[in-house]
């Protein structure tokens, strides 16, 4: 399922896949999302994230959340990105350091720069430099 959603993913980028075969493809893709597979609704969350309209970046974050309670590190960090900056959902800065942080505990290096950052500045509870030094 990974290695189809990351296909998916790269043919779109690169326009090499007919609309027959997308519908097909985008078809299995959702079902297996529906079943809870979380690569499956993180791939979808990011398809919905490329369109970047108020609608497709809600269900963005919907999409991004389900993957993200599962566990999937980079689920867990899209969340934080949407929360962040108030795309699909509503800005908070406290949601985004909660969804960096269970990425960040994963080792994924950009979700513990973010948490980083929102120690240092600030964003959502007061500086901590010691805190924002150790990630």
């Amino acid at each position: 399922m990974k290695f189809l959603a990351t296909t998916i993913l790269a043919l779109l980028s690169i326009n090499l896949i007919s609309y027959a075969a997308l519908n097909a493809e985008l078809k299995e893709l959702a079902r297996e999302a529906r079943q809870g597979n979380a690569d499956a609704q993180y791939a979808i969350g990011s398809i919905f994230a490329t369109y970047n309209t108020l609608k497709d970046n809600t269900d963005a974050a919907k999409w991004f959340r389900k993957a993200a309670e599962q566990g999937l590190a980079k689920a867990q960090f899209n969340l934080g990105v949407s929360y962040q900056n108030g795309t699909g959902v509503p800005k908070d800065y406290n949601e985004a350091a909660k969804w960096y942080r269970k990425a960040a505990e994963q080792g994924m290096a950009e979700a513990q720069y973010n948490l980083g950052l929102t120690y240092e500045y600030g964003k959502g509870f007061p500086i901590n430099y010691s805190e924002a030094a150790k990630w």
